[in-house]
């Protein structure tokens, strides 16, 4: 009934919704807990306390951690890392998955199709030899070739 409201006077001290979802949750448990032990008069007012106390608590650690960073809240947010890949990583991504692709295309078919069925599919290379009907130990020289072929390739073009 009440909860919209504590959420929103939590909200206005501390500028993040999540945060005061939080700590109104944070305060119904502490008010159940002393509930436990002693009848409170004034319940919504002893609420409104309890959220008032926890996000001023809330807002003075995230202060604190924002200082010892160097920086404030508003800095902290630019410095966290973004994993979205660069223009510049992609373009090299494309380009070696090219060369892979292409230097793939150059191995013996056999060669290409062991590489592929450990690479893609991610069969063990027992199950690669009964599939091509080969040794186990020869399927391994395959792989290793193929996969020691696409890595020159790759090392030519970084050079």
């Amino acid at each position: 009934m009440h909860r919209t409201a504590l959420v929103d006077y939590a909200n206005n001290i501390l500028r993040d919704r999540a945060r005061a979802e939080d700590v109104v949750q944070e305060a119904w448990e502490r008010i159940q807990s002393v509930e436990r032990t002693r009848i409170i008069n004034e319940p919504l007012r002893y609420f409104y306390r309890i959220v008032q106390n926890l996000a001023l608590d809330n807002r003075r650690i995230r202060k604190r951690e924002a200082q010892r960073s160097g920086g404030t809240l508003t800095d902290i947010s630019d410095k966290i890392a973004d994993d979205t890949p660069k223009p510049d990583a992609i373009a090299a991504a494309r380009e070696e998955f090219r060369i892979v692709i292409e230097s793939m295309g150059e191995l013996p078919e056999r060669t290409r199709m062991a590489l592929l069925l450990h690479s893609v599919e991610g069969l063990k290379l027992r199950e690669i030899a009964e599939r091509l009907e080969l040794s186990v130990t020869y399927t391994h020289q395959l792989v290793a070739k193929g996969k020691m072929h696409c890595l020159r390739r790759l090392s030519r073009k970084r050079s």
